[in-house]
């Protein structure tokens, strides 16, 4: 489990990388380097690290499910996600 402090942060990440998106791409187009390493830092989409929605974990992550391998597993054993099963040969 991924600390609070690490989830909120990475949601106010999000935020500035929704609010400062339209600005980012006009400057690029406009070829304004200097004016975009202005914006601040977190407001970069590379900065942004997925995570785990349950717990918060940074690595490990599945992409389609937007869950960890961990949770995936165990939710999955649980028979909670639909049309996932067990592979049995």
């Amino acid at each position: 489990m991924a600390k609070e402090s690490m989830k909120a942060r990475e949601r106010k990440r999000a935020k500035l990388i929704a609010k400062y998106a339209a600005k980012r791409q006009a400057l690029k187009e406009a070829g304004d380097y200097e004016a975009l390493q202005k914006l601040p830092k977190n407001a970069s989409p590379v900065r942004a690290r997925n995570r785990c929605k349950l717990t918060g974990r940074p690595r490990g992550y599945m992409r389609t499910f937007g869950i960890s391998r961990v949770t995936f597993r165990e939710m999955a054993n649980k028979g909670l996600i639909p049309g996932v099963t067990k592979a049995s040969w």
